[in-house]
């Protein structure tokens, strides 16, 4: 298997735009009120462990970039910086690992599919901007 150095400052602008890009998908002027209203969760709700759930969030959002660049740097040529093609590895993770496992929001859970288009969306645009900079710069 192939020795990849991650580049950590590009792992890390991947934790601040999936961040970025959460408090502004999960806002007021995007989907915050249909998703709270869906999925159950009032503003007190969400101020109730915040400090923990955004710990979390920060960490697993390392993983998924640090994931991500290997997933991206296997499939490309060594030293290449191919954005289309470090585009499409990050479609296809989304496509072959967060959409089926996400799918029970629907299936299993009984959600709206608005429900499930707003929380898989987030996921496929976060991913797709992480595998933007993983590209160029991890």
């Amino acid at each position: 298997m192939q020795e990849i150095v991650p580049n950590i400052w590009a792992l890390l602008g991947c934790v601040a735009i999936r961040m970025a890009f959460g408090a502004l998908w999960y806002s007021p002027v995007l989907f915050l009120r249909p998703w709270q209203k869906m999925a159950g969760v009032t503003d007190k709700d969400m101020s109730k462990g915040m400090a923990k759930a955004m710990v979390t969030d920060i960490v697993l959002s390392l993983v998924m970039a640090f994931v991500l660049l290997h997933a991206i740097r296997y499939a490309l040529a060594p030293g290449s910086k191919d954005l289309a093609q470090g585009l499409a590895v990050s479609f296809f993770n989304w496509l072959g690992f967060v959409l089926p496992v996400q799918s029970g929001i629907v299936t299993y859970e009984h959600k709206p599919l608005r429900y499930f288009m707003i929380v898989s969306g987030y996921q496929l645009v976060t991913i797709l901007a992480m595998g933007l900079v993983l590209t160029l710069w991890g």
